[in-house]
């Protein structure tokens, strides 16, 4: 039986017995034939959020003895101290090299030939227009260097002059409609070719040339084909998580869409691989942090300012797997039902099944149809046996009953591994990445989770009125900190950022701003002055905020405001009216919680003063 010896080798430490030589009578002959050039397959990729493990296999065809094996179709920004090889049989790895051929030959892909191609038609054209059009000014030149007719003692009739006349104009024209048609039609053709070379540029990026390979050394005790596995970390790939947060009525769960936005230059096309996404990042320190002592010191203020009706015939076919006790069995009267321990309605008893039934997400589909479904798209797959089975689908259960939930959305091909420093998304689907710098969407999973929405404004600072989604139990949901496009009531509302990064049991959402929610904040002149005391002066500050509800459903605002509090014993506020508002007095800030109706408007007043020296001047924000 054989065995896989794998070996992670370093290209520092890499073995070194290419001197080695057999024995009189070893079995490891010494000398070695040409090298063996075999191309990788790649096969899966796991994609951190910097940097990518690409695993490849491939298979070589060894003689007894030494062999040399070159390996291209990898990836040519690789980490070479990251490269391991194994490989089947009791085959030994001795050594292993990586380099890049630059001196290759960089080939096309089809695409790139047939615009390249397009482009030298092209050029070729516009060398024949410029030629055309050089012999026509040409023309031109030697008419009009050549208007004279007759000789020096010559007459020139009136009918020679007619002649000479008619022809210069007619030749003069045809050489200018050609010139013309000559411009248009070069006008036409670079425009063909600026469009070309973009198309170009758009290839090109997809970095089809490969130019990394590994050399091997291996010893094989006997002649046949050896399986080799290789896995190495590539630094040209990475993904970054988005977001969609997807918010209805006031009654409805939010829904987040988990997104990634994958990148990758690796050089290579990947092509039907398996993915799996990890959250973490491979390229950081990983050495625990040393405290050290650390020095107090006074600031600095300068540099600290720095988302048909059917036929009642048929009708009869939707009971089939789906009521207990009931089946349909097809026949020229179209009439045959089955109920448990009855006959069939147009038959004289119930049939004998000796082949299982196969109920597909609540439809009777045949043994063939059931095997072509691929393994992967089930969901839950149960076999229902003897009176399980018979209660539920009748006698046509006798003989067992596959009951299948397919996946129906891509979330359900993703699992999610939560190990001991990081999160693995695996995707069980083959995946087509092009190696072209382009971030391509892959979405990960979708939750729908209970959320509480309320609106939020603090018009002291912004005149906007926002709505705010507090999810509890987000820990479990393995997010990371990104971007999030806004989707509420099936409308894109901008964007905003999620960031899971907290203590709290809570997780605060912004899901953008409402305009049918208006809140205004308006200073109150004749509520507000200026005194002076001895030699103290005292302002009032006054204002009024109004609150309406243009929506046509109730909603809850939180609304806030705040007056200055003061750090300094010469400076002394008061709050003079809060209008019923719950007050921090340690932060000044006023909070409002309301059920505003629809169509309602409500109004609340903020009063405070500041006394303070009045040769002094002070700075209120209002």
């Amino acid at each position: 039986m054989s065995h896989v010896s794998a070996v992670g080798l370093s290209l520092g430490l890499a073995l070194s017995l290419h001197s080695v030589k057999a024995k009189p009578g070893s079995p490891f002959p010494g000398d070695k034939g040409s090298p063996v050039t075999v191309s990788a397959t790649l096969r899966s990729v796991t994609v951190y959020r910097s940097g990518a493990e690409m695993v490849h296999t491939a298979t070589a065809h060894l003689d007894q003895g030494n062999n040399e094996v070159i390996i291209d179709q990898i990836s040519n920004y690789i980490d070479p101290n990251s490269i391991r090889i194994s490989c089947s049989g009791n085959v030994t790895i001795m050594s292993a090299a990586f380099s890049s051929d630059y001196l290759k030959q960089e080939t096309p892909t089809p695409v790139l030939k047939i615009l390249q191609d397009s482009i030298s038609v092209i050029k070729a054209a516009l060398g024949r227009l410029e030629a055309l059009t050089s012999a026509d000014n040409e023309q031109l030149d030697l008419l009009n260097a050549n208007k004279s007719i007759g000789g020096a003692n010559a007459g020139v009739t009136v009918a020679d002059l007619t002649r000479m006349l008619d022809y210069y104009r007619q030749k003069v024209l045809d050489l200018r409609t050609e010139l013309n048609s000559y411009q248009d039609r070069s006008t036409q053709l670079k425009e063909q070719q600026a469009r070309l070379d973009n198309q170009i540029q758009e290839e090109q990026q997809k970095n089809a040339k490969i130019a990394g390979h590994l050399t091997l050394q291996l010893l094989s005790p006997l002649a046949g084909a050896c399986d080799l596995t290789i896995s190495y970390v590539t630094t040209a790939a990475h993904w970054d998580p988005l977001y969609d947060l997807r918010a209805g009525s006031s009654k409805e769960p939010l829904e987040i869409v988990y997104k990634a936005q994958l990148v990758q230059t690796s050089g290579i096309d990947w092509k039907q691989v398996k993915l799996h996404l990890s959250t973490s990042t491979p390229a950081r320190n990983n050495i625990a942090p040393t405290l050290r002592t650390r020095f107090l010191r006074f600031e600095d203020p300068v540099a600290d300012a720095l988302e048909s009706r059917e036929p009642m015939a048929d009708k009869k076919f939707l009971l089939a797997g789906t009521v207990a006790g009931v089946d349909v069995k097809p026949s020229p009267a179209m009439n045959d039902v089955v109920v448990v321990g009855y006959g069939t309605s147009g038959g004289s008893g119930a049939p004998e099944y000796t082949e299982p039934l196969y109920v597909v997400n609540g439809r009777q589909i045949s043994a063939e149809e059931y095997k072509k479904i691929d393994q992967r798209a089930f969901k839950h797959v149960d076999h229902l046996k003897g009176e399980e089975a018979t209660s539920l689908y009748g006698a046509r259960g006798g003989a067992g009953v596959y009951v299948a939930t397919l996946k129906d959305e891509l979330g359900d091909y993703v699992t999610v591994s939560d190990k001991t420093v990081d999160v693995v998304f695996d995707i069980d689907l083959p995946y087509d990445v092009p190696t072209n710098g382009k971030q391509q969407g892959v979405v990960l999973k979708e939750y729908k989770l209970p959320c509480t929405y309320t609106y939020f404004a603090a018009p002291g600072l912004d005149k906007g009125v926002y709505l705010l989604g507090q999810v509890l139990d987000w820990e479990k949901l393995n997010l990371l900190p990104g971007e999030a496009d806004l989707i509420v009531e099936g409308t894109l509302i901008g964007r905003s950022r999620l960031d899971p990064g907290s203590t709290q049991d809570t997780l605060n959402l912004t899901l953008g701003q409402d305009k049918r929610i208006v809140v205004r904040r308006d200073k109150v002149a004749e509520f507000s002055s200026v005194k002076f005391l001895g030699s103290s002066k005292k302002e009032i500050f006054t204002y009024e905020i109004t609150v309406r509800n243009n929506k046509q459903e109730k909603v809850q605002l939180l609304l806030k405001d705040q007056y200055p509090i003061s750090s300094n014993k010469d400076i002394e506020e008061e709050l003079l009216e809060s209008s019923g508002a719950a007050v921090d007095k340690e932060t000044g800030i006023l909070t409002w919680k309301l059920d505003l109706a629809a169509g309602e408007t409500r109004k609340f007043r903020l009063s405070y003063s500041i006394r303070y020296p009045k040769d002094k001047s002070l700075y209120i924000h209002p």
